[in-house]
């Protein structure tokens, strides 16, 4: 109960040592060999791992990441038989397209030609895709540098971003004597690409057990953010298993293992990147979205603090974004301001948009309207800024007429945006034209119901026209979603209605 209670809390390694002991006492239960496999998985034990494994094998109930771990164990060691054993175990299950790839690096590993194996993958597009990324770095890894740039070239013209094929790739020409051509693989706006290209080095020997790690981060990478954490970290540590300094696995690791409740666990293996290793900032940067996605946002706020004194601009964006979060606009707006003034003649619209956001959260309306307003300039087609500038001017009841017209067309550029038609809906009220804010409110609401601003403009709404106990019901609704700082005023407005000192709802 102990173990369970941890594993629920996210506490993998207090889980993972009760399961252990469970184990001990009761090694022929498929049941609890289950549950520590996973803990064990999570926390790192591989002695644990390794014993869960060999119950679940014996009973004939060992999921198939078993097997992709043991073939990922095997491959660090150049174990054939057991590589061989586990890929028939995965075959006919949704991991056998990996096979093909997996026994093409054995065929490089052993001085033979791995192009036939490749060339045999005619199942699934999946089983196409992931056979062309290896040929592309098969032909790198064998000699065949230009033919292994050109496929990856193709590959990713349908694929831009993706990052860790071009970080493949770029590893392997760097051990090649080929660094300018990694480096021209890693140029992108992507903050990873930047730190990649930077340190990129003498690149990493192309082995069988870099190979199967690579296949493996690739899949973990794909699957990332798709609701399959206990998956991803399967995937991540089998990688790990194969290559132990394969630190792109581990963020994706600290990402699952965020992503499942485990904080703690994630935040240490991300303390396993060193400062020296490339992806050290943005394991920094992932260190500070974990303990705020944790809500241990004062501890969040102090790491992105120090990760801002001596960083970019987007450090300091993110040290604006978490402040905002937390209703410290003032602090924000010095955020914003920095990492505008950091961006320099790189600062698109955005980054006015979000200083003149958080200058008028901080009631600081002159400066921030004319943050608003560059932004707009910079960018008159989209309705975000549109949207923000027009409904802070209506609130601060400047050119309502003209506020009014930048609001219709941002609703005219996203129509479906709930945020910007409540605005709409909210000018046309202000200047007392229910009839038409009404149907659009109600719209904006059915998309947003857990939206608390649109929910108590839809209540204004309905008691400006006599609808009262509608008036009220959605008040109530707002309350659920609502900030604490607006409560008291939700509940004035639901026990007396709207009055001089609550007419106003931002």
């Amino acid at each position: 109960m102990k173990a369970r209670a941890a594993e629920a809390g996210g506490a993998v390694d207090r889980a993972a040592a009760g399961y252990a002991a469970v184990l001990y006492a009761q090694p022929d239960n498929a049941d609890i060999a289950l549950r520590a496999w996973r803990q064990a998985l999570a926390a790192g034990d591989d002695a644990l791992a390794a014993r869960a494994a060999k119950v679940l094998q014996a009973k004939g109930q060992a999921p198939l990441d078993v097997a992709l771990y043991d073939c990922a164990l095997a491959a660090r060691t150049g174990d054939a038989a057991k590589i061989e054993q586990a890929l028939k175990t995965l075959k006919d299950t949704p991991f056998a397209f990996i096979a093909n790839p997996v026994r093409a690096w054995q065929a490089f590993a052993a001085d033979k030609d791995p192009m036939p194996l490749l060339d045999a993958a005619q199942g699934s597009a999946l089983e196409r895709g992931y056979a062309a990324e290896n040929r592309a770095l098969l032909l790198i890894a064998t000699g065949h540098m230009d033919d292994g740039v050109a496929g990856l070239r193709m590959l990713l013209g349908a694929d831009p971003g993706g990052i860790d094929l071009r970080y493949n790739a770029a590893q392997l020409l760097a051990a090649k004597g080929r660094a300018d051509t990694a480096h021209a693989l890693l140029i992108g706006d992507d903050p990873m690409l930047a730190a990649l290209s930077a340190h990129i080095g003498d690149g990493v020997q192309p082995s069988l057990a870099f190979g199967v790690s690579r296949i493996f981060t690739r899949l973990a990478a794909d699957i990332a953010h798709g609701k399959a954490a206990t998956l991803s970290i399967a995937l991540t540590r089998s990688a790990l298993a194969a290559e132990p300094g394969n630190d792109r696995a581990r963020l994706l690791l600290a990402d699952a293992l965020a992503e499942s409740d485990a904080p703690d666990r994630a935040l240490a293996v991300l303390d396993q990147i060193a400062p020296d290793h490339p992806l050290w900032a943005v394991a920094q940067d992932m260190h500070v979205q974990v303990l705020a996605r944790s809500g241990a946002s004062p501890q969040a706020i102090e790491a992105a603090k120090r990760q801002s004194a001596n960083g970019d601009a987007g450090d300091a964006r993110q040290l604006g974004e978490l402040l905002t979060g937390q209703k410290r606009y003032g602090e924000a707006a010095g955020a914003f301001a920095l990492a505008l003034k950091r961006a320099g003649k790189n600062a698109d619209w955005t980054y006015h948009l979000q200083l003149g956001g958080a200058l008028e959260q901080a009631g600081r309306w002159t400066e921030a309207r004319a943050e608003l307003v560059k932004a707009v300039e910079m960018a008159p087609d989209e309705p975000l800024a549109l949207n923000y500038l027009g409904y802070a001017r209506i609130e601060h009841h400047e050119d309502v007429a003209a506020s009014e017209k930048m609001l219709q067309q941002a609703h005219q550029l996203a129509p479906a945006n709930a945020s910007i038609s409540d605005s709409l809906a909210w000018a046309w009220f202000r200047r007392g034209d229910t009839a038409r804010a009404l149907p659009l409110l109600e719209t904006a609401a059915a998309a947003e119901p857990a939206n608390a601003t649109i929910g108590e403009h839809l209540g204004d709404t309905y008691w400006a026209i006599g609808r009262r106990y509608e008036a009220r019901y959605a008040w109530a609704a707002a309350k659920v979603s609502a900030d604490p700082a607006d409560l008291a005023r939700l509940n004035a407005k639901i026990a007396n209605g709207p009055d001089a000192h609550t007419a106003q709802a931002r």
